[in-house]
């Protein structure tokens, strides 16, 4: 069964292939991902492949139907993140080997090797990043994944936030024909992504922040200066309501680091950075659903930095009682 959090719906309407032919798949996907060999491990071959480009990430749904083994060739200036959707896979990078259950990611760099094992009916979401992405992210510019984990299983604590972000980046292939008011919110998403990414790859971070505060959060978090951190993040986000806005903007305007941004969130407003931004940005829909008989759900949706409709009103039910439809017809 398929993980309920990600809806594929817009990936599936644009389809690259399917067939039941070994040659075919081993063709098809090569020219799209990376060369490999492909050793099939039963006859039950069923293959779809998926894809579709935002700006610079690609985004695939891949399955094989068979139990198979894939030994790609090394990654030339891109990494994967693979998102078991079904069934179970297991990845080898450079010694270290790692379980992905279905609803859990692993970023995947290797410097040495790679080895593939993937269980009959297993299907991935798997996302393509260039490495070009990150040095645009990152300060220091050229980055240089050599001190990077080769392979990263996503910690269970944020596996919530990245398919939030999956979710939004789905939620851009469903907009209309490209516009000039589109670009600044897809360049956005796709900006958050990779921000994320990084956030767990970079050297030196430490996925389990909330866990380990360390000597520096501690400081960036103590009780000198913590109201006036508290306040900026408010008027920050106040100020933007309209505007795409990432973690490390979020961090940047607070004075801290992302880590500690983090950390300070949760002691104080119990959610994470983004899904405070998120309330905020909830709260300020309803506002305008209340006070604008004229606005639709769905501008005041994207407006607001909702790309999807089906997470919009979950998230609108959830923090009211109520979906912004009823909304507007119950008070006006």
């Amino acid at each position: 069964m398929h993980s309920q959090s990600v809806s594929l719906a817009p990936l599936y309407r644009r389809r690259v292939f399917q067939s039941s032919e070994k040659v075919d798949c081993h063709v098809q996907v090569a020219r799209e991902l990376s060369a490999h060999d492909l050793y099939w491990k039963g006859d039950n071959v069923d293959t779809a492949l998926f894809k579709a480009t935002i700006r610079q990430l690609q985004i695939f749904m891949l399955k094989y139907g068979a139990e198979v083994v894939v030994r790609p060739t090394l990654f030339q200036g891109f990494v994967l993140v693979h998102m078991t959707l079904s069934g179970v896979a297991e990845i080898e990078a450079d010694g270290q080997k790692i379980r992905i259950p279905q609803g859990q990611a692993a970023v995947i760099a290797p410097k040495r090797n790679l080895r593939l094992w993937w269980q009959a009916g297993s299907e991935q979401l798997i996302l393509k990043v260039p490495v070009a992405l990150f040095s645009e992210i990152d300060l220091r510019r050229d980055v240089d994944l050599a001190g990077t984990p080769s392979l990263l299983l996503l910690p269970q604590q944020v596996a919530s936030h990245w398919e939030l972000l999956m979710q939004s980046l789905l939620g851009v292939l469903g907009l209309p024909a490209p516009a000039a008011s589109h670009t600044e919110w897809i360049n956005h998403f796709e900006r958050g992504a990779v921000e994320f990414l990084w956030s767990q790859l970079a050297p030196g971070s430490v996925s389990s922040a909330l866990a380990d505060t360390g000597k520096q959060s501690a400081a960036e978090i103590g009780d000198h200066g913590k109201f006036r951190q508290l306040e900026a993040l408010e008027n920050y986000i106040q100020a933007r309501l309209c505007a795409p806005v990432t973690l490390a903007d979020l961090a940047r305007a607070t004075g801290v680091s992302v880590r500690g941004l983090n950390i300070l969130c949760h002691r104080h407003h119990g959610v994470a950075p983004m899904d405070l931004l998120r309330n905020i940005r909830l709260d300020a829909a309803r506002r305008r659903l209340l006070e604008q008989p004229a606005a639709t759900v769905t501008e005041t949706a994207f407006e607001f930095g909702f790309a999807h409709m089906g997470r919009f009103s979950a998230y609108y039910r959830q923090r009211f009682g109520e979906l912004p439809k009823q909304t507007l017809v119950r008070h006006h």
